[in-house]
């Protein structure tokens, strides 16, 4: 029984290294793209053989033994060379994504730099323009969560916009950092192909682009939480912010995105709110803050998630300059009061 649980143990070690090391050396290919289904081919042939001849019947202990060093050999070298694979933070990175958010604090005044304001007029036809914002604190007034549904009800891009008393928006998002090469997948984001950005956006820059330019599903909730929280969720991004900036690091499906990175900020914050399934099935993270207390509990979650959607609203009011646009997008929008958890 021992004999036969580690060959089973064996085999599927076997199996899921061999899966995880083909597609890693697919994304990271160490002798160039051009070899990448070479090298990702060669190294699942190896750890079968390896598995043939340790599980074969026929096998002797000493041949078994051999391959089982052979397979434990080739696993250690995988990673070892794996761990060699870092962020960098200087790449060649496609120019929606290329300049990460910085700021910096002078008394109540957040310096922003680095704040996109890109004018889309389709995804691949834009003009870029990058600027330095100033901020009142004694001015921020509101925190929304906004979620953009690009594939279907489970899938959702999460961002945060933090509203100022002067009709402004600083609206934060947290994506993988893409090279020009390089198109977003789900896929990659285990593999270490894209690092993790926070960029710092104006409304009508970043909604733009995904109700115009990709006709997403875009939806506003506003979000009910005291003034002392916002702040702090806000320094919280600013903090994040400048230590990418500083220490980059890898975007990651599953524990680094942007349902993630927002819950551990909260979390920053003092925000006594538990891990759930939601934070990683980003389509139902608003739920999830509805349940929280975060949102509009006065009325049933699927009659706000109708209220919520703007992407109409975001069409109609497409030729609108700030703060009117901002504005527009939340006309009719259900209003909670400022405190809460």
């Amino acid at each position: 029984m021992i004999k036969y649980l580690l060959s089973f143990v064996f085999l599927l070690t076997m199996a899921g290294v061999g899966v995880y090391g083909a597609l890693a050396l697919w994304y990271h290919p160490p002798f160039g793209a051009a070899m990448s289904e070479a090298v990702s081919t060669l190294w699942m042939l190896a750890l079968l053989l390896v598995a043939f001849f340790a599980l074969r019947p026929a096998a002797n202990p000493t041949e078994r033994r051999f391959a089982y060093i052979l397979g434990a050999s080739l696993i250690g070298f995988f990673f070892g060379w794996w761990s060699t694979v870092q962020p960098s933070g200087a790449r060649d990175w496609a120019t929606d994504v290329s300049r990460p958010a910085t700021a910096t604090l002078e008394g109540e005044t957040l310096l922003m730099h680095n704040v996109r304001d890109f004018d889309w007029r389709s995804e691949t036809d834009f003009t870029p323009r990058w600027e330095t914002r100033r901020f009142d604190l004694g001015k921020l007034s509101s925190l929304d969560l906004i979620a953009d549904y690009w594939m279907g009800e489970p899938i959702a891009h999460i961002m945060m916009s933090f509203g100022f008393t002067d009709g402004r928006f600083l609206l934060w998002s947290i994506e993988a950092r893409r090279t020009r090469a390089q198109s977003f997948s789900v896929v990659a984001g285990f593999f270490r192909a894209s690092e993790l950005v926070y960029l710092a956006a104006d409304e009508r820059d970043a909604l733009r682009l995904r109700a115009k330019a990709r006709g997403e599903d875009l939806r506003i909730y506003r979000v009910k939480t005291s003034p002392e929280k916002i702040r702090a969720m806000l320094l919280a991004y600013v903090d994040e912010a400048n230590k990418l900036a500083a220490q980059p690091a890898f975007y990651n499906t599953i524990v680094s995105n942007c349902t993630t990175m927002i819950f551990k900020m909260a979390k920053l914050t003092g925000s006594k709110i538990p891990l759930d399934w939601r934070v990683l099935a980003s389509g139902y993270f608003p739920d999830y803050a509805y349940s929280q207390g975060l949102l509009d509990t006065s009325l049933p979650m699927a009659t706000l998630r109708e209220r919520s959607k703007i992407s109409p609203r975001a069409l109609e009011s497409d030729g609108l300059l700030q703060p009117d646009y901002s504005s527009a997008l939340r006309a009719g929008l259900p209003t909670t009061p400022s405190s809460g958890p």
